[in-house]
């Protein structure tokens, strides 16, 4: 045994304790509760939950949502939720002050949701590709990032 955090299945997982923006914390500290792996939910109510968590300023735990979406959901819905997980974890590497890799995925999801026209589901497609495209210039400007206040609307109405 190597001393890895094993769940009950035996895979190897950390059970540190994680902050808002899913960054590990010391074992015993308070954290913030992880989202439970493998839910089933429907589309609105993947929408409805990943926009909680992202005005919450947990967009780690939002893309988790997503990542559930993108596992259950039909093939053809596969990249609008990856690009959605792809979005809301661009937007934790930025938070976390990593331009380089948050720029790349906030441009990715972006990339991958273009795809679907229309509003899927009520997601505000167009919008979401405007918000990642100018969060990701921004980031690579520099710009400090508050994962509350950037939160995107997903159903629209992004400023």
């Amino acid at each position: 045994m190597n001393g890895r955090d094993r769940d009950g299945e035996g895979r190897a997982r950390s059970a540190r304790p994680r902050d808002g923006l899913g960054r590990p914390l010391p074992y015993g500290a308070p954290g913030v509760a992880r989202q439970p792996e493998g839910v089933v939910r429907s589309p609105a109510g993947t929408v409805e939950e990943a926009q909680r968590l992202l005005d919450a300023g947990m967009p780690f735990h939002a893309h988790e949502v997503f990542e559930d979406a993108w596992k259950s959901r039909p093939a053809a819905e596969e990249a609008l939720w990856r690009g959605l997980a792809q979005l809301a974890v661009g937007l934790t590497h930025a938070a976390r002050g990593n331009a380089v890799g948050g720029a790349r995925l906030l441009r990715r999801g972006a990339a991958a949701v273009e795809g679907f026209g229309g509003d899927p589901y009520g997601i505000d497609v167009r919008g979401l590709v405007r918000w990642a495209q100018g969060l990701a210039g921004r980031v690579e400007e520099g710009a400090v990032v508050d994962a509350v206040r950037e939160a995107p609307r997903l159903r629209g109405g992004l400023e």
